[in-house]
């Protein structure tokens, strides 16, 4: 993990990023071949990912990082967010940022979001400032604690690394719950993450994430459930949000094959082709389990342990017919869902606010977030 100076934070508005995955034409692939020795570009979604014949991976710089800082401050939240960067895992590089409320009355016993960010597996980042914005307001609105989990990306590490990263961040989260919350300064001089520690209640733990992190909060779900890491007392997790899940499948849904796109969208097919191309097992089919939890391959839904889940589908979402499909899935093998659909709005709104409607069907989907969290 990289350190960061600390100081002062302001937030502001987003860049309009496009996020179109483009067909390399023969001069695109000529021009190429002469870029640093790498050969031709043989995947790219613009602005945000290039992939060159020799395995070589190019991220340009297109939403900024932020950096942590204690004092890290919501719009229009009084009292502010606290935040701070720790280490998951030295051996692979993951680390995780932080938050809790720092307003009166945010005492100890907050429940804890794990959070896993999208970007299709293969770009996106736990400092980049739209998710830090959103995470900030999510822990001030909802009154929780917020882990959020800076995975491995694909294609240098293809799927099962992040699902396996996920269940490494709970195995850190455990470790946190047996150890001292003292909050005195011999205790906060000794163990940087004391303070955060304090606030959580370790028994109330929620997985989250939106797109590709969507489906990693599904995945470990699932594994925690099967008993991947054993025994989690006093850790216990009460549910899963799903933010405009990212799946797929070899059938194309009637809102893949017809919803029209703006030029600006987050999602469109031709994207979510490359990062699944990308992101899955060279060789891997569009129903592999990873990609269609309800193709003939995948564990069936009815045996297969899952929290109660709150599944948040965006109306102009390609994704939204293969979303509401899993949501009635789930609840035909038993399974506790809820699921809340966001009219006029597409993929990612919440963090991109690339619509006129983006902030108040924000606001929507925090106040059903935090009505989920406390009801449990």
């Amino acid at each position: 993990m990289r350190r960061r100076r600390m100081g002062a934070l302001h937030v502001v508005g987003e860049p309009r990023v496009s996020f179109q995955h483009q067909q390399q034409q023969p001069a695109a692939a000529a021009a190429g071949s002469k870029s640093g020795g790498h050969g031709p570009v043989v995947e790219e979604i613009h602005g945000l990912l290039r992939v060159y014949k020799d395995g070589h991976v190019e991220r340009p710089p297109a939403i900024p990082d932020v950096p942590c800082t204690w004092g890290a401050t919501a719009p229009g939240a009084p009292g502010g967010v606290a935040a701070r960067d720790v280490v998951v895992d030295r051996a692979t590089g993951v680390w995780a940022r932080l938050y809790a409320p720092v307003a009166a009355g945010a005492g100890a016993g907050l429940p804890v979001v794990v959070y896993f960010h999208g970007g299709g597996f293969c770009v996106g980042s736990a400092a980049w400032s739209c998710y830090h914005e959103f995470l900030v307001q999510l822990a001030a609105r909802a009154g929780c604690a917020v882990m959020s989990v800076d995975y491995r990306l694909a294609p240098e590490h293809r799927l099962p690394a992040a699902f396996d990263d996920g269940l490494e961040a709970l195995r850190w989260l455990w470790h946190q719950a047996a150890l001292p919350t003292g909050t005195g300064r011999a205790t906060a001089a000794a163990d940087e993450v004391s303070w955060w520690r304090a606030r959580c209640g370790f028994d109330r733990v929620f997985l989250m994430g939106d797109s590709a992190g969507a489906n990693i909060a599904f995945h470990v779900a699932a594994r925690l459930g099967q008993g991947h890491l054993g025994a989690l007392s006093p850790l216990a997790v009460r549910g899963a949000v799903l933010v405009q899940p990212f799946f797929g499948g070899e059938a194309r849904t009637a809102s893949e094959r017809t919803m029209p796109q703006p030029p600006r969208s987050a999602l469109t097919l031709p994207t979510s082709d490359c990062y699944w191309r990308l992101a899955l097992p060279a060789g891997a089919g569009r129903d592999h389990p990873w990609c269609n939890p309800l193709s003939r391959a995948a564990p069936r839904l009815e045996a297969l342990p899952l929290p109660p889940l709150l599944v948040c589908v965006s109306e102009a979402d390609v994704l939204r017919d293969r979303n509401l499909e899993l949501c009635r899935a789930l609840r035909r093998a038993g399974k506790g869902v809820e699921q809340a659909v966001y009219g006029g709005v597409g993929h990612a709104f919440q963090v991109l606010h690339n619509c006129h409607l983006s902030q108040p069907r924000t606001q929507e989907m925090l106040a059903h977030i935090k009505a989920f969290v406390s009801a449990r």
